[in-house]
């Protein structure tokens, strides 16, 4: 399909090209490719898009910052649970300026990404930065493309640059602007001899013609004492069925609780999770409609606001055709007809939150003898600001209580209840419980100069994961493969969108944390156990507030094995040992909950820390 201006089809090779209007496209499932000019730079939403390729010349800062801006934000809000690779949306830019590209992505990083869970983030093809690490390990026999399959790379368009989003996707749709067609496969060419085109990649790419342009990296292998193999598969399943806690930690709310609440109720109602929730939650809103009600019965105040409520003051002016007032104006009260109560009820309905309460009131409480008598309360509750805050407070109460007892339940229902679900709670918090579940494959930047570990949860196709560990993270690691439970380990990369993430204060405002090491060790009772471990040096600011945090998420998920804050201390001879301070033991963390400074979390840790 095009979008050009000509409405008339388009021929290109012999293949007919259809016009489409771009507000008609997202609604149209059978469009898979759509050729542009500026429809999309100008203001058109595509939530569909998950590729676009552009062959415009591009300088300017601001109409390079709205067309990646406009990418990021289109994406439909669902996630693919088994692949994060394919939670990416990716921009080919070859002919933009690098420099103003380096730029405008540096500035969405700096500011959008620290409010919305999206990664952003470039890179060419020359130098590729982003792997697959998969629990399904296998050897490649050969790198050779499957036969009739076009790679985007052999298009004869220069190199690349990609900008990726973490926003969810569910379908394979691609953008191509300027409506011009690639070179035929074959060897580079440039299209535009006068301008060196801009290096670029696809952010994460891995296909077989990708893998043939890498750059040969030296890598140490690391043989971890104990390791041995495991089920990779068998974890991942125990831990998605575990529904452990994370967080999602953003600076603002999308919906009410009230609307939130009425939302995760109809969830729970329609997958037989908690099938009376919605006629729960009507029942206890029109019980404190009725509360209120019988209580100004009680004071005597009824009939006075009903009055009110059934007549209508009028206040007459009269004004001559400059404006000016002739005369004092005269009120006089009028009884109000059914169909003015009936507007005031929908009013009343707006205010709390348009979810037709006042028809569960209705039914429950109608008076034959005074059959308006119903619409009278509700429109009196609805007019009392004290009472709309009160249904705020239950609202929030509500919505907190039923996702901490159901969402274990959660688990064990489809993928789609699963993202349904994660949509409704990130909406109405703004820093929100979530469950805590892993993909098969993830896609994360490639550690040129790391070693290669065999015990790492995901791997390579070759069973081997490049991680780069600092001094201390690798010794940390090593004392835990040391252990004679140990199985492997996950490195909890910051922002992923699989991650596991805690939230934590500092100076006032919540912000999230996401520990350095998941451990997996095997349990006598149960298969597994997965603990949380934390190296983080006493000297930052932050550390404080990481231990609290690290405590209180210990207190709130009792599934979760030890949770550990750890510190490099001098040992003997000099030699580096780490201390930990494990908030899994409840008498550690409730003292770390209480504690006000960092020389009190200091005495805690000299006090209660073990060197292993």
């Amino acid at each position: 399909m095009h979008t050009f201006g000509s409405s008339a089809s388009l021929t290109v090779n012999g293949l007919p090209i259809h016009h489409v209007d771009p507000s008609d496209i997202t609604a149209d499932k059978r469009i898979r490719v759509v050729l542009f000019k500026e429809n999309l730079s100008t203001g058109w939403d595509c939530p569909r898009a998950e590729t676009m390729m552009s062959f415009r010349h591009a300088e300017d800062a601001t109409y390079i910052a709205q067309l990646l801006g406009r990418m990021v934000r289109t994406p439909l809000k669902s996630h693919i649970r088994v692949d994060d690779y394919l939670n990416d949306v990716r921009l080919y830019l070859p002919y933009f300026n690098q420099a103003t590209v380096k730029s405008v992505v540096d500035e969405l990083q700096n500011t959008e990404g620290g409010e919305i869970p999206t990664v952003i983030d470039e890179e060419s093809l020359e130098n590729q930065v982003y792997v697959t690490l998969t629990v399904h390990p296998a050897k490649k026999k050969d790198d050779t493309p499957i036969p009739g399959q076009t790679v985007i790379f052999d298009m004869g368009v220069g190199s690349t640059t990609p900008i990726t989003s973490d926003q969810p996707l569910t379908e394979d749709h691609s953008q191509i602007e300027n409506g011009k067609q690639p070179e035929p496969v074959g060897p580079v060419r440039q299209p535009y001899p006068q301008q060196e085109p801009t290096p670029m990649v696809p952010l994460h790419p891995r296909t077989a013609a990708d893998s043939s342009r890498e750059q040969p990296v030296q890598v140490e292998q690391m043989t971890i004492p104990g390791a041995a193999e495991f089920d990779r598969e068998k974890i991942i399943k125990y831990i998605n069925e575990q529904g452990l806690l994370t967080y999602m930690v953003r600076s603002t709310t999308i919906n009410s609780y009230l609307k939130s609440l009425l939302n995760l109720a109809a969830l729970l109602t329609r997958y037989a999770i908690f099938p009376s929730a919605a006629d729960e939650i009507s029942d206890e809103v029109t019980d404190m409609v009725r509360a209120y009600a019988e209580g100004l019965r009680q004071s005597g105040k009824y009939d006075d606001l009903a009055s009110q409520v059934l007549s209508l003051k009028l206040s007459v002016r009269v004004f001559d055709v400059f404006g000016e007032i002739l005369g004092s104006g005269s009120y006089s009260a009028i009884t109000m007809s059914e169909s003015d109560l009936d507007r005031q009820l929908r009013n009343a309905d707006a205010s709390m939150g348009g979810f037709g309460f006042q028809n569960r009131y209705g039914t429950r409480f109608y008076d034959e003898d005074d059959p308006t008598a119903f619409k009278i309360d509700c429109i009196l509750f609805a007019a009392d600001q004290e009472c709309l805050e009160q249904l705020s407070r239950y609202a929030e109460k509500k919505f907190h209580a039923l996702n901490d007892q159901y969402r274990r339940q959660v688990v064990k229902k489809s993928d789609q209840c699963k993202r349904e679900y994660s949509d409704i709670i990130t909406n109405g918090d703004a820093v929100s419980k979530l469950i805590f579940s892993l993909p098969e494959s993830i896609t994360v930047r490639k550690d040129d100069g790391g070693k290669e570990y065999r015990d790492h949860l995901y791997v390579g196709d070759d069973g081997l994961a490049v991680i780069k560990l600092n001094n201390w993270e690798a010794g940390v690691l090593e004392e835990e493969a040391k252990r004679p439970d140990f199985v492997c380990w996950l490195r909890n990369p910051s922002r992923a969108r699989w991650a596991l993430c805690i939230p934590y204060e500092l100076d006032g405002e919540t912000k999230p944390m996401y520990p350095d090491f998941l451990i997996v060790r095997r349990d006598e009772r149960l298969d597994y156990v997965i603990d949380v471990l934390e190296p983080h040096g006493g000297q930052f600011a932050d550390n404080l507030g990481k231990a609290k945090g690290m405590a209180q998420y210990a207190e709130d998920e009792p599934s979760i094995g030890r949770v550990q804050l750890i510190r490099e201390v001098k040992g003997a001879g000099g030699k580096p040992k780490f201390k930990r301070l494990d908030f899994s033991k409840g008498s550690i963390r409730q003292i770390v909950l209480k504690a006000v400074s960092m020389d009190e979390l200091d005495r805690i840790f000299d006090k209660y820390g073990v060197i292993s």
